[in-house]
């Protein structure tokens, strides 16, 4: 599958645990049943997937169970992105092995400000070991969890390498733009908004696809924005987008995964537990959350 397909709502979907913060397979697939109705594609292991999270062993069996329950029938970007060149590469491998249709990953963390030359080497390195026409690579720009933001002028130098998309999380439309102007002569490269904060003004500027964690709760509504907007329905779009804020922000009354597990266990969903160091919301907070939600009638 080449990057420009890979379009719509992708959510970044949710890892699930035990109480004991053990891998729960159950979880996992009740997540994806939930939302593969109404989904066009996953983007797992990453940051709501809690990958950092996870040894490499737990992100290979994480990814097996959601490829064998999605089972092909929407593509899967595997986030391999890790704080070494080494790993990400062993990742993307496996990622490829077992059927994904492409790989993503954050600059490398725990090593903040590199240089520029250091950035290009590690993408450059991931991309030999991987990058085909049918299984691209995707850069992850997320300066705030990586602390090395990518630059336009070092996204354009990995696409002339081979880089044929980009998750771009800066929540910066500006950013945003430049990140286009940087790739413009690859007519195949896919510019991802990495949020359903801005979707509209994204997709208004050309956006094709994005990675929503609210398509981890509410899959259907992210659906319903999406052929609103690509339908052209400019004002129930921006009714759309306006209620998925007021979502989004109910779920920023805390940390955002483990309030997620709690609203997904709300709508019938046996989605587990987070890992530590996230704990479970407690009672106070869960109260909070459910009034919220039932005021705006998401429950």
């Amino acid at each position: 599958m080449k990057a420009k397909e890979i379009i719509g709502i992708i959510p970044p979907i949710q890892s699930s645990f035990t109480k004991t913060g053990e891998i729960y397979a159950k979880g996992m697939r009740e997540i994806v049943s939930f939302t593969l109705p109404h989904v066009n594609g996953y983007y797992p292991i990453g940051t709501y997937g809690c990958g950092p999270l996870m040894s490499i062993a737990e992100r290979k069996e994480a990814l097996e169970i959601i490829a064998e329950e999605v089972n092909g029938k929407v593509p899967i970007i595997a986030h391999v992105g890790t704080a070494d060149t080494k790993t990400t590469i062993e990742l993307a491998q496996h990622a490829k092995s077992i059927g994904c249709a492409g790989v993503g990953a954050i600059a490398p963390y725990y090593v903040p400000n590199l240089p520029e030359d250091s950035l290009f080497n590690h993408f450059a390195r991931l991309l030999d070991a991987v990058n085909e026409d049918d299984f691209p690579v995707f850069l992850y720009d997320n300066g705030t969890y990586s602390q090395n933001p990518v630059s336009p002028e070092l996204l354009g130098r990995l696409a002339d390498y081979g880089l044929r998309g980009c998750k771009d999380s800066s929540f910066d439309l500006v950013n945003f733009f430049m990140y286009q102007d940087a790739v413009a002569k690859h007519p195949d490269f896919n510019v991802i908004i990495g949020t359903e904060a801005i979707f509209v003004a994204a997709f208004e500027a050309g956006a094709t696809g994005c990675v929503c964690g609210m398509g981890n709760i509410y899959p259907e509504l992210m659906a319903e924005l999406y052929q609103a907007q690509i339908q052209g329905k400019r004002e129930e779009a921006m009714e759309l987008q306006r209620r998925i804020l007021r979502l989004r922000r109910i779920t920023k009354n805390g940390p955002t995964v483990p309030i997620l597990h709690e609203i997904l266990r709300q709508r019938g969903v046996d989605a587990g537990y987070p890992r530590e160091p996230y704990m479970p919301i407690d009672d106070e907070l869960k109260t909070k959350v459910i009034r919220e939600l039932k005021e705006l009638k998401f429950l």
